[in-house]
């Protein structure tokens, strides 16, 4: 049987039809809401990534501005746009675009942002208020999965439900579905990893944390009692790369550099899920369809090669196994810039 999708499309689209009505009365009360972008890289997936805020800024009618720099832009130029940002009235949040350019410290200029300014919830106050369970400005991607969790209706892990879960639910804390649910969290970054599995954990659920130090057999087994399961971890992006410098250097010395074989790209397959287990596959990567006999990318009609978009995990795989699964595409990546949003428009609350 296969699994449940889960459209974050549609229920970020049902976010962004809301904030279009708080951004209507906040207008209407003489304050607009302007988002700052801040890019200093000729990157195309980031520049894919302005395009979509842009686009989704203009369709609920929040103000946005693209503050370009040059890729080869110093700390200290990035830090005095930002700076200035910071300093302007009619700047509600600042987001920085990434990648910066080489031999910028990122970490030091999110911090730079004043915290009420971060929508992307990355600085280490907002990042401290997620562990207080202040989910108003946590981070983008990983409140975006949460919800998408927390929106399912699981079969619940205790019947009759404790008084205590009944009130936290009542609070808003939690839900019937997710309080008692065992969760692994694959990734441990601060923009996903870390803040997501203490959402989760907030929530009322056990939570596991794997990472690129969490052996393979434990990885399996931590999989495997996952009620949940959330992967981040870019690891078919990260297997194709290595790939293509292992090939190319075979193609430069093939006596030095035996021919690399096509590598096992997904990190979850179907064996590692748990049956009726719900799927939050957050990565977005890139790697070709299909390759030749030779191990090169098979290319298509324009000459290049044959690229798709894939997750962390197998979906195929894990399609016949998960009782739910984000869609692909389609599942975190609408919810990531619905965030966004309603970060921004939380910090125009905030200052009001």
């Amino acid at each position: 049987m296969a699994a449940n999708l889960i459209d974050g499309a549609a229920v970020a689209e049902g976010i962004l039809n809301r904030l279009a009505k708080e951004l209507k009365e906040l207008k209407a009360a003489g304050r607009e809401v302007r988002l700052a972008a801040v890019q200093a890289n000729d990157n195309p997936g980031s520049r894919i990534y302005v395009k979509n805020q842009k686009k989704s800024c203009e369709e609920v009618g929040l103000a946005y501005d693209l503050h370009e720099l040059s890729p080869t832009a110093s700390q200290q130029e990035i830090a005095a746009k930002i700076d200035e940002l910071g300093r302007d009235p009619s700047v509600t949040g600042i987001i920085l675009q990434m990648p910066v350019p080489p031999g910028v410290d990122a970490r030091a200029l999110q911090r730079r942002i004043p915290f009420e300014k971060d929508v992307e919830g990355l600085h280490p106050y907002n990042e401290g208020l997620t562990v207080y369970g202040d989910m108003t400005m946590s981070p983008c991607t990983a409140k975006g999965a949460f919800l998408l969790a927390k929106g399912l209706e699981l079969p619940p892990s205790y019947s009759p439900l404790p008084d205590f879960a009944k009130k936290m639910i009542e609070a808003g804390k939690t839900t019937a579905s997710l309080y008692g649910k065992n969760v692994t969290v694959v990734g441990h970054s601060e923009i996903v990893g870390k803040p997501l599995a203490l959402l989760f954990m907030d929530a009322f659920c056990t939570v596991t944390v794997c990472h690129i130090g969490t052996p393979p057999e434990r990885l399996r087994e931590a999989c495997l009692r996952a009620d949940i399961l959330c992967v981040a971890t870019g690891v078919p992006q990260v297997r194709y790369a290595a790939y293509e410098r292992a090939l190319a250097a075979h193609e430069k010395d093939p006596a030095k550099n035996p021919r690399p074989a096509v590598p096992d790209f997904y990190l979850i397959h179907g064996d590692m899920i748990r049956r009726g287990a719900a799927v939050i596959d957050i990565a977005i990567n890139r790697i070709p369809k299909a390759f030749d006999a030779s191990g090169k990318p098979v290319l298509g009609p324009k000459g290049k090669p044959e690229m798709q978009v894939v997750g962390d995990v197998a979906y195929e795989e894990a399609l016949e196994v998960a009782g739910w699964i984000t869609k692909l595409p389609g599942g975190v990546g609408p919810m990531t810039v619905a965030m966004l949003l309603q970060n921004t428009v939380a910090a125009a609350k905030a200052r009001a």
